[in-house]
């Protein structure tokens, strides 16, 4: 009668022990889980935050180029880490925006994993909404981000209610529309488009819209660049 008590007893103890174990488990896998989230949401938040202050970077280039008596025909931004179509680095440095002697920014490739690895573009084929006149703004665009990034940036310039899309190639075309800026300034046509994408069907929370990430099209699929208004017009 002793012994089986002592087995009925020792039975309950592995029970409970076994319980213990299965909740300590649980417990670390959870954990582990919502640490994880919370590591790709910081991780998010310093990229973005990264992304805002370059582009606020190149936008102070610009600045100081103007400021030191450049034109705006004549902005370049050429790097040798750049596309070649953007000029020969050192070629007119109070007219680079990259260049000590213009600018001072300093060219930084994108953070990894918040894009398709396509660097900077830059355009000036996009009359943002609020921004000035009509007339095209001077716009940097990082092409291709993720949902991820593209959300974190909206909600950090108070793009919230919806994310902003326009229909067909809007902001980034590649190659084709480069600004390349042009020497002496009174050559045609201008680097600036005369009838510019004016993003009419991007519903933006905030007006004007100097900096947001957009979806170029109407189907969840479609591309999202992230932009930066570097010179309004």
């Amino acid at each position: 009668m002793t012994e089986s008590r002592n087995q009925s007893g020792n039975m309950i103890f592995v029970i409970l022990l076994a319980i213990i174990l299965i909740g300590l488990v649980t417990a670390a896998l959870r954990s582990g889980g919502l640490e994880g989230a919370n590591i790709d949401r910081e991780n998010i938040i310093i990229k973005a935050t990264q992304v805002r202050q370059h582009a606020a970077e190149m936008e102070r280039g610009v600045a100081y180029v103007l400021q030191n008596g450049g034109s705006e025909t004549n902005i370049s931004f050429a790097h040798p880490d750049a596309s070649s179509d953007y000029g020969t680095y050192g070629t007119s440095p109070e007219n680079e925006v990259f260049n000590p002697k213009g600018g001072g920014a300093t060219w930084r490739e994108p953070p990894s994993d918040i894009n398709d690895g396509t660097g900077w573009e830059f355009y000036g084929t996009a009359a943002v909404p609020g921004a000035g006149t009509d007339r095209a703004e001077l716009i940097a665009v990082l092409p291709n981000v993720t949902e991820a990034f593209c959300a974190k940036i909206n909600e950090m310039d108070e793009q919230t209610a919806q994310q902003p899309e326009d229909s067909g190639t809007c902001l980034y075309s590649g190659a084709t529309d480069r600004f390349v800026g042009l020497t002496p300034p009174t050559v045609t046509p201008s680097p600036f488009e005369a009838t510019p994408d004016g993003m009419n069907e991007a519903t933006f929370d905030k007006i004007p819209a100097l900096e947001a990430c957009v979806r170029c099209g109407v189907n969840p699929g479609d591309p999202l660049h992230f932009y930066h208004v570097l010179m309004v017009r």
